[in-house]
């Protein structure tokens, strides 16, 4: 009679196990069915829906931790379960995760159970899993008829060109190529251009990643070369060049060029994978030194990346002794923003209240961080990793910077023991804010700024984003050269915006005065208006007419609306336009397409 309680609890402890498991193999189903229905869509060009099916994929995860949530509740009174048996339900699902493919993000998903269940308290004892305890090392789908993670080429059997091609047609794409034999010639011919023509060592392979990466109007065929000692990365966007036909539009080779397509300020890739962590490894062998947190983020698994992310955050907290400062540039009427010098993100507070001109709350910037999540992001938007009750070591944070949070964002933040918690936070990939590259850079660093931010404006409102504040402190420059967004307090969508005309003015007085002559709705903007606050510098000024003299004509802005209204979908290139094998290799187009497919 002794032993029942503890039977009886053992139980309780394996069937809770089960049903959190049967629950994030409900949302990894979910995940993998989204995967393989933008193939249909992307064969199909139908972009709408392929935008709404990512859209969708990413609230599904919250989804089902709500649903597992309340049948927990529902089935086991969840939140009164003692700790003994919280204890226990961690060694049953340790246990059925032995043989699981995915059991990293099986973790994760407990975590975020939990989490919801549990309160602060337990966040970093034995509940959960603060660090991994199933090793994703070797992991593989044995099933026989199962797909590996990557297929293996040779192509001193069958020649290069032949295994080029048996490479993109193993894909099994339902439209035809335009000219598959035209296109391997041109993909050749740009790797002999960038390496030389390969002498085969005895090891020439080519490996390829089993399962396409779609995104925006691209399916992206990604692999490695390896030769002897040389290993080469490559990335190669398939697109329609046609309605109903396809073509490879290009070949990325070099290493820069990838961390640009998986890089934070894309929107996540959509990419069936049985076994994630294999998927992560092989592209971490072609991007080395980029963190797995980013590469998890980038193909769909946000919720593993920002996990991830903050036991990077720990870890790095535990082997460095600088400390938290407000971050450099101008301070914003909305954010609070911190940093951590050796660390390269930046963390983002709503603050308390906003001063005037700003009216808005802190539920409308929630919703515009969410809308911005959800949306396209072109590579012209920061991606952003929301936490809640974040505790910092007290002493990690600098005087100025403690007061600054108490002044600003008091009911943000709690003491708890030596830590200061906090209790909502974003935090970005940090960037060189453009008004201080612009201030410090050379006239051609300035040049490069200016292009790369109208051409960053350009495409946002081509994609029905409306940046709001286009001050050059609400844009960074990453690493890379690219200008982002990253302030979303004042977005819109383009299409709720009225684009308006500068009426003439009536009289002299009219033109001399300080404010508009004109009434201003809430959702008018006036794009010749811009350049007063733009075209300050004379060095700007002469890049920003160079490259973008037509920024500042209404007809530019009403063009893009009037297109998304009438439901077109702009072409986006996460890649220089020269290097597109219709621009690069033209005498091998012929019947005009150069001209159609370079336009």
């Amino acid at each position: 009679m002794n032993h029942f309680p503890k039977l009886l609890s053992s139980q309780i402890g394996f069937d809770v196990a089960e049903t959190l498991l049967e629950g994030f193999d409900r949302h990894y189903r979910v995940f993998r069915d989204a995967a393989i229905a933008a193939k249909g869509l992307f064969e199909a060009g139908d972009w709408h829906a392929l935008q709404r099916l990512a859209r969708e994929r990413i609230t599904s995860y919250d989804d089902r931790v709500e649903e597992c949530v309340m049948r927990l509740e529902d089935e086991y009174d969840a939140e009164n379960i003692d700790d003994e048996i919280w204890q226990q339900i961690k060694l049953h699902y340790i246990g059925l995760l032995t043989s699981h493919r995915q059991p990293e993000c099986a973790e994760t998903f407990f975590n975020s159970v939990c989490c919801k269940i549990l309160h602060r308290s337990y966040f970093n004892n034995d509940f959960i899993f603060v660090r991994p305890a199933i090793s994703t090392e070797y992991i593989e789908n044995d099933e026989p008829a199962a797909k590996p993670t990557y297929r293996a080429y040779y192509p001193s059997k069958d020649g290069l060109a032949a295994t080029l091609e048996r490479i993109v047609t193993n894909f099994q794409l339902e439209p035809p190529f335009e000219d598959l034999q035209r296109d391997v010639q041109c993909l050749m011919q740009a790797i002999n251009e960038a390496f030389g023509e390969f002498k085969a060592a005895p090891n020439f392979q080519i490996h390829v990643l089993s399962s396409l990466f779609f995104r925006n109007k691209a399916a992206y065929i990604v692999g490695r070369i390896i030769n002897g000692d040389l290993v080469v990365p490559f990335a190669v966007p398939v697109r329609h060049a046609s309605p109903g036909l396809l073509a490879l539009d290009t070949v990325l080779l070099q290493r820069e060029q990838l961390l640009i397509i998986f890089s934070f300020s894309h929107s996540y890739f959509l990419v069936d994978m049985e076994v994630p962590s294999a998927y992560i490894q092989f592209l971490r062998s072609i991007m080395p030194g980029k963190p797995k947190a980013e590469i998890y983020t980038s193909v769909g698994l946000q919720k593993q990346g920002k996990n991830l992310f903050y036991r990077d955050l720990l870890h790095h907290l535990s082997h460095s002794s600088d400390k938290f400062v407000i971050a450099p540039g101008i301070k914003g009427l909305v954010m609070l923003v911190f940093t951590l010098p050796s660390f390269p993100y930046v963390f983002k507070l709503i603050k308390d209240n906003f001063p005037p001109p700003k009216e808005t709350t802190r539920k409308k910037i929630q919703d515009k961080y969410q809308l911005v999540k959800r949306h396209d992001r072109l590579g012209r938007m920061a991606d952003t990793l929301e936490y809640s009750s974040v505790a910092l070591p007290l002493s990690r944070l600098d005087d100025a910077l403690l007061k600054e949070l108490k002044k600003e964002v008091a009911s943000m933040i709690e003491y708890e023991g030596d830590n200061l918690v906090i209790r909502h936070m974003y935090i970005e990939r940090r960037m060189t804010p453009l008004n201080l590259y612009l201030q410090n850079g050379t006239p051609s660093e300035i040049e490069h700024g200016i292009k790369e931010y109208g051409d960053a404006i350009k495409q946002l409102i081509q994609a029905n984003i409306f940046p709001g504040d286009m001050l050059y402190k609400n844009f960074g420059v990453t690493r890379h050269g690219r200008v982002v967004f990253y302030d979303y307090d004042e977005i819109e969508y383009l299409t709720d915006c009225n684009v308006r005309k500068v009426p003439q003015a009536r009289n002299e007085e009219d033109e001399m005065s300080g404010e508009p002559w004109y009434t201003v709705g809430p959702h008018d903007i006036f794009p010749e208006t811009y350049n007063t606050f733009l075209l300050g510098d004379l060095r700007v000024r002469d890049a920003f007419i160079k490259h973008h003299a037509d920024f500042f004509d209404p007809a530019l802005w009403q063009k893009h609306k009037e297109e998304i209204l009438n439901g077109e979908l702009a072409d986006f290139f996460p890649y220089e336009h020269g290097i597109r094998f219709c621009v690069r290799y033209p005498e091998r187009f012929l019947d005009g397409a150069p001209a159609a497919r370079a336009a």
